[in-house]
């Protein structure tokens, strides 16, 4: 199923901008007359009828909506430190999209070996996944704040915030499956990931006095991307349908 993404949805029209427009027209060949898929990004699916086949500003006249369109009941975010070799966080990004994810956020530790992000690379991907996994809304890829200042600026949200860290006995951790299993369909979660070398006592310590709760992901010793799609999986697994 080939589905286009449009930002701008104007008068009964889906408008695609040039790298859309170019894949659909240059690349599969569509024509004026043709039927296609459109998502905008906030949701919202639209079968279409090519319009103009423009390989710069394609349109299609939109023939039918359908809301919440691949979505998912509960919200998802996560705060997670970019890590060293930026590949292994851009397949976090696309594991997560796929999965279902609304808000990626990404955290500077006081122990992160990555202190610069830049969010754009990650955004395309994001919308490459997707449009992969046949979804409609586009996780909002965040720009990089240090973790104090994500705890601080949650600090008063609703739901349920969990941190992800080692705590070395000092701390009692719950499983994260334990966490989501007495929580409605329609939560709140936000899950806090930290580097390869964790977070510092001090951020730990900020995150439990701000209402986030320790939690572990099971036994094994993980990397922080497959930690961050772990904790993706156990949101999709609860509260799959």
């Amino acid at each position: 199923m080939e589905i286009f993404y449009a930002n701008e949805i104007n008068g009964g029209l889906a408008l695609l901008d040039a790298d859309e427009s170019a894949h659909c027209v240059r690349v599969l060949r569509h024509r004026v007359g043709d039927e296609v898929t459109v998502v905008d990004g906030i949701g919202n699916m639209y079968r279409c009828r090519l319009s103009d086949d423009s390989p710069k500003g394609a349109a299609a006249e939109i023939l039918e909506t359908v809301p919440g369109w691949g979505g998912h009941s509960y919200s998802l975010n996560m705060a997670v430190c970019p890590t060293k070799n930026n590949d292994r966080f851009e397949w976090f990004v696309e594991k997560a999209t796929e999965l279902g994810v609304d808000v990626v956020s990404p955290v500077i530790g006081e122990r992160s070996e990555r202190k610069v992000f830049k969010a754009e690379r990650s955004r395309k991907i994001a919308l490459s996944a997707m449009k992969q996994s046949l979804k409609a809304k586009l996780p909002l890829v965040e720009e990089p704040v240090s973790v104090r200042d994500f705890i601080l600026g949650h600090s008063g949200d609703s739901g349920v915030k969990m941190i992800c860290y080692c705590f070395e006995g000092e701390t009692l951790r719950r499983s994260i499956k334990d966490v989501l299993e007495g929580l409605p369909s329609d939560s709140a979660v936000t899950v806090l990931i930290g580097p390869e070398g964790d977070f510092s006592p001090e951020e730990a310590r900020l995150a439990v006095g701000h209402g986030f709760v320790p939690v572990h992901l099971g036994p094994s010793r993980l990397r922080t991307e497959t930690a961050a799609v772990t904790a993706v999986t156990a949101c999709y697994l609860r509260f799959m349908e």
